[in-house]
Order: structure tokens, then sequence, then C-alpha cells
């Protein structure tokens, strides 16, 4: 008798990552009493809550029949551009950007759950486009289209707060789905030179706020502004160059402890593995995150649905993108755009949104293989479809 089986080396690449968070985030918190209010222990245990009821949406979503997955998605999607629409009108302004709605003690930032709506959005339009026009050739315009339209509501409310950095993040997921699709390169092509031209054109316009220039401009020469634009990238740098080969020590960063770093246990997490677990340390975190990426794609490779396939891409590229712009601007390659690091960063709504694509990563997996003794094998045996947007 087939039953089916849990992706484990994700699972346990999950599990270190939250355990390793968990423990940055503690670290980083636990001798700062204008935010623990003298419970150096605060932070943790907001950290655990938010992991457990991570946890739980993650079981929920793996254990809902692959059918009801595809009927909520665009449940969700609706969910998450209401979520938009309520930041903007009643949310809460944190660092420059209204992107907080402040539900009782607990704040949510709906833009990370927009990503994995956008995500399972584009999939199901063309997996149900697909499936109408099975048998029939063409298409590719249409398909395409209809998935920037998806990609393009959420992000003109996420541009509107504004949140720079999801941007960035949401623009690397949309591209990377159109090409897993098989969108025609010249659409590609055409996408990536009018996203360069836009964004000069809103440079030029004076749509981004004067602290987003200053970011840009920090990143390209921290020595133009280190008391100000520049400070971030400065000390983030200065800590992780501290840890050395094997750090200093948990809960002995000499940077961490004295709070220099400012935003360590959100966006600057990764600053606390380089000063205090050191080369080796963040060497194992990044390992960990390319495990999930790499399990992500290959769930994508190994699944004959069309949802499936596009959906595990999307947060394949998802999570790829955001750990590296994360990591990137603690070590000065990228510019501060402030977003979290996935599994690491506290925050409720990171962890939530990477839960429920690591619950959906699950599903797909379950859904597409079966153990048998001492065999691994596809349980749809019927040829793989072609998926090709190309008219």
């Amino acid at each position: 008798m087939r039953t089916p089986r849990l992706d484990w080396i994700l699972m346990l690449a999950v599990l270190g990552l939250v355990t390793l968070g968990t423990l940055l985030v503690w670290s980083a918190t636990s001798h700062r009493a204008d935010l623990t209010a003298g419970d150096p222990t605060a932070y943790l245990k907001k950290q655990v809550v938010n992991v457990v009821i991570g946890v739980v949406l993650l079981v929920v979503v793996l254990a809902t029949d692959h059918r009801w997955v595809r009927i909520v998605a665009p449940v969700v999607y609706a969910a998450s551009l209401a979520g938009l629409v309520l930041v903007l009108t009643m949310g809460s302004t944190i660092n420059g950007s209204r992107s907080w709605l402040q539900l009782g003690g607990m704040s949510i930032q709906p833009s990370e759950l927009a990503k994995l709506a956008v995500v399972i959005g584009m999939a199901l339009w063309v997996a149900e486009r697909a499936d109408a026009r099975r048998g029939r050739p063409g298409g590719a315009h249409g398909d395409v289209v209809g998935m920037l339209v998806i990609a393009g509501l959420p992000a003109a409310l996420i541009m509107l707060q504004p949140d720079l950095g999801t941007m960035l993040v949401l623009s690397a997921t949309v591209f990377g789905v159109l090409a897993v699709s098989g969108a025609p390169r010249r659409w590609l092509a055409l996408l990536a030179g009018g996203g360069v031209t836009a964004a000069a054109a809103a440079v030029a316009a004076g749509f981004l706020k004067q602290y987003q220039v200053d970011r840009f401009l920090a990143f390209t020469d921290p020595d133009l502004d280190p008391r100000g634009a520049g400070y971030n990238v400065e000390q983030a740098r200065i800590a992780v160059g501290n840890g050395g080969l094997f750090g200093q020590g948990l809960f002995d960063g000499s940077q961490t402890r004295a709070g220099f770093v400012p935003e360590q246990h959100t966006d600057f997490v990764f600053t606390v593995a380089g000063e205090e677990l050191g080369l080796v340390g963040a060497g194992v975190l990044i390992a960990l995150l390319a495990v999930v990426i790499w399990r992500a794609l290959r769930i994508s490779a190994r699944t004959d649905d069309v949802f499936g396939r596009l959906a595990a891409a999307g947060i394949a590229c998802w999570f790829g993108f955001q750990a590296f712009q994360n990591v990137g601007m603690c070590l000065g390659i990228m510019p501060v755009t402030g977003v979290p690091l996935p599994f690491v960063s506290y925050g409720g709504s990171s962890m939530f949104a990477g839960m429920l694509a690591i619950g959906l990563l699950q599903n797909i997996h379950v859904r597409s293989t079966a153990t048998v003794p001492g065999r691994y094998t596809m349980v749809e045996r019927a040829p793989r479809p072609a998926l090709s947007l190309k008219a």
C-alpha cells in the first residue's frame, strides 16, 4: 500500500533555520532594555509564538486536499488585496513606510502575505487556462498579460506604501514565474527593459522618498553619510567582520551587545550570525537557505501538475531573491531596503507567509509522490504535459 511521504530534507532545513533564527533574535534583544521592558526573554517568547502559529498554518495547508488549495487560492489573493488597501487607509507608518496593520497587540504586514498570494494567483491563472485549452495551440499573450495583471494590482498598492524592498522581491519572483511558465523570451526582455526604465523614471520624477534615494546613494558610497543613511551598512559590515572564522560566541557579540546595528533582530539579523557564530555559523545559515530553495526547485521539477510546478518555482524565486537581498545588504553588496531573512528574522507576518509556503510545497510534494518499499515512485504516470506559452 502506498503512503505519501513528506520531504524531510526540506522540513529539517526549515527547522534548522527557525531554531537558529530564534536564538539569534534572542541574542539581539536580550540586552536591549528599551525593547524588552526588563524581560530579556520577551522577544524569545514572541518569536516562539510566531513559530508555533506558523507550524499550525503549515500543517493546515499540508493536510488540505489539493483541489481545495486551488479553490481557496482566489480567496487568498482577494484577502491580500484587501489587506493592502486597509494598510493605505488605516495602517501604521514604521521607518517611513505605511506597511503595518495593528490588530489588538499584534502587527500584521499584508505585503508579506501578498508575495505568496501573487505566486499562487499566477500559477492558478496559467493552470486554469492550460486546462481550458488542452489540445488547442496559442494563448501566449493572454497568459502573460493575465499574470502581469495579477501581479500588478498588489504591486501598485505596495508601491503606494511605499515598500521598495518588498517590491524588488515581488518583481524578481514574478519574473521567475514568467520564465518558468515558458513565456516567450521577447516578453522577458521587454519586461526587464521596462522595469529598468520605470525605475529610472521613478527616481527622475521624484516618486521615491528622499530617505530611499539616500539609501541607494549610501550603497554606492557608505562613507558618503556614515552617521546617516550609510550608518546601517557601516555598522553591519563591522559586526560581520568582527566574527572572524568561528565568531565571538552566542550572546557575546560586541556590536550586538552594544546595540550599534539598528533593527538587528529583524532586517539585520544576519549580522548577529556573522559576529557571534563567525564565517562558519553564517555559512551554515546560508547553506540551510540554499537547501530550502533546492528542495523547492526539485519539487517543482518532479510534479506533473501545472499549478504545483509554477507555485513551487515561484516560492523558490521568492525565497532565493529575498535571502540574497537581506544577506547582501548586511554585507554591503545590496542596498538597504528592509526585507526580513526568511525563517530567521523576527516577525509574525514573514514567519506566517514562509510557513504557509512550506506547507504548500509539502502539499505539492505529497500528492506527486508516494513511498513504495525500496523505491521512490511517481504517482502520476501520465505523460508530463508540456508547459509553454509560446505562440
